[in-house]
């Protein structure tokens, strides 16, 4: 497949839906494109009702082009990550990666405009987190969640207000800041460095007062990550969790037991914040993030050393931090829901204790005069209507000789 061929077709694509966010090429299937959170089959000319093997390998190869390192890649591992610029109209994250003996090709799109935290309508605490000197962030979730954006969004703040230099490692690079006030220096895995660890160890040696790594996989990344941020660098990060109990437990998981103990006190010292996204169905169409948001403390930090218990969990201790700006994914489900920009159904569905939630919601409802259940025209039977039957009498004293 010639170059322009591929071009004509991902641009017939993403002028498919609006919003499109992904574009899938899998083998039996046409090829397809994700629109808020669905997926909708292109109609192409000439039209291809199903992808045969071929097509989907000559697809992953037109991307994939002379690059002897993808395509061993792909041969040793089963999958590979590129770029891919559409001149004049996007920018795409690449994955190949091969399924029952075919390949398959998803290509998520990038925004090439860097968003502002304003236009993100992230919460005032972000602004505090872009201040931060030292430490650790992370920025957490599932995939396709956003965590890339609010990190473009956290630098371009950074950008902004400090004269400083900072490292990017990525895989692929996916916004290109321009220089402002800060000097960046973006580096791309596979071009410019082989694995996330050695560009982690060679960023210490660069001189930058921010390092921001892709996305913390292994040991050795989050070890590295770790002495970094103990030598007085602001490391940014993520890692696929669902929540900040999660995140201390998996960073602690890819050490030995033994190891543990050590481990704790550095995160103790040197986690500054950890930020998770959910992407919920917004009223009206679209999706918002919903953002539980944990900061550090003396109860976080004690919490991190000697573990969670009762009484001193990660969930109850970002609840009562609220009035500071932290909040848990029900505080964020309840905030949207009171706004009106989600529904009850979405609410219950993404907060993580539908008790609470449900009593939170129901107390607005109060608020705003409206039922909290959906049990009506409740009436008495006729039997019901009986005069209670007298009380028995009271038994006389009885007398005693003496």
């Amino acid at each position: 497949m010639r170059r322009s061929e591929l071009d004509r077709l991902l641009g017939t694509m993403l002028d498919s839906q609006r919003e499109v966010s992904d574009l899938n090429f899998t083998v039996d299937r046409p090829p397809q494109v994700e629109s808020l959170g669905e997926l909708y089959p292109v109609a192409t000319q000439p039209a291809i009702d199903r992808l045969t093997p071929f097509q989907t390998e000559m697809v992953a190869l037109s991307l994939i082009g002379p690059n002897r390192r993808l395509l061993t890649d792909l041969l040793a591992t089963g999958s590979c990550d590129l770029s891919y610029t559409l001149a004049g109209r996007a920018r795409f994250r690449v994955n190949v990666f091969s399924q029952r003996g075919n390949y398959s090709v998803v290509l998520r799109r990038l925004n090439t405009k860097i968003p502002t935290l304003a236009e993100l309508n992230l919460p005032h605490t972000f602004h505090e987190v872009a201040r931060e000197k030292t430490g650790l962030i992370l920025v957490t979730g599932a995939t396709g969640t956003g965590k890339s954006t609010t990190l473009a969004a956290l630098l371009d703040a950074i950008n902004e207000t400090k004269a400083i230099h900072v490292i990017t490692l990525e895989d692929p690079v996916e916004f290109a800041h321009h220089h402002k006030r800060a000097t960046f220096n973006q580096r791309e895995m596979g071009n410019d460095f082989d694995t996330f660890a050695s560009g982690l160890r060679a960023a210490l040696r660069q001189a930058p007062k921010v390092i921001l790594v892709g996305e913390m996989r292994d040991r050795e990344t989050v070890e590295i990550g770790l002495t970094a941020a103990e030598t007085g660098h602001l490391v940014l990060s993520t890692l696929h969790t669902i929540d900040s109990g999660q995140t201390i437990n998996r960073i602690l998981g890819l050490f030995e037991p033994e190891e543990q103990k050590q481990v704790r006190l550095r995160l103790a010292d040197t986690l500054r914040w950890v930020i998770t996204q959910r992407l919920a169905p917004q009223v009206g169409g679209g999706r918002l993030a919903l953002l539980e948001i944990m900061g550090s403390n003396l109860r976080t930090r004690d919490a991190i050393v000697h573990g969670e218990e009762e009484g001193r969990t990660f969930y109850e201790i970002i609840e009562a931090s609220y009035p500071f700006g932290w909040r848990t994914f029900d505080q964020a489900c309840l905030e949207a829901y009171e706004r009106g920009a989600i529904a009850e159904d979405t609410a219950l569905a993404y907060c993580s204790r539908r008790g609470p939630t449900q009593r939170g919601i129901d107390n607005i409802k109060k608020k705003r005069g409206e039922s909290t259940t959906s049990i009506t025209n409740l009436m008495l039977r006729a039997d019901d209507h009986r005069p209670a039957a007298p009380p028995p009498p009271t038994p006389a004293p009885s007398l005693r000789l003496r």
